[in-house]
């Protein structure tokens, strides 16, 4: 089997495969308007999902009637809450197209 101790010893390799030993973040791509994006997107599929895994799971926790499930029920809920304002605010700034002076019309 190879293990970490094996690679140490080798010459690091060059080429394709040499690139791929990393993950480093490339800083021209992101300050571009196709990073910008990608990440702006990013962060608005995270609230979504945020908001419908927390939905599931509250209504899933206040099928037990319990006093802690009914308490995660309604913490559920202000998290539901806070995650689809943090998405109509990112929609708002970010991904809603922009209107110009002939558009209002």
């Amino acid at each position: 089997m190879f293990s970490a101790w094996d690679r140490r010893e080798q010459p690091p390799e060059e080429g394709a495969a040499a690139g791929l030993q990393g993950f480093g973040v490339d800083k021209t791509f992101l300050s571009s308007l196709k990073g910008i994006l990608l990440e702006t997107e990013l962060d608005f599929l995270r609230c979504l999902s945020a908001i419908i895994i927390f939905l599931v799971v509250s209504f899933a926790a206040v099928t037990s009637r319990d006093g802690a499930a009914i308490a995660a029920f309604v913490f559920g809920i202000i998290l539901v809450s806070v995650f689809a304002y943090d998405a109509f605010k990112i929609y708002r700034t970010e991904l809603m197209p922009r209107t110009t002076e002939g558009d209002q019309q």
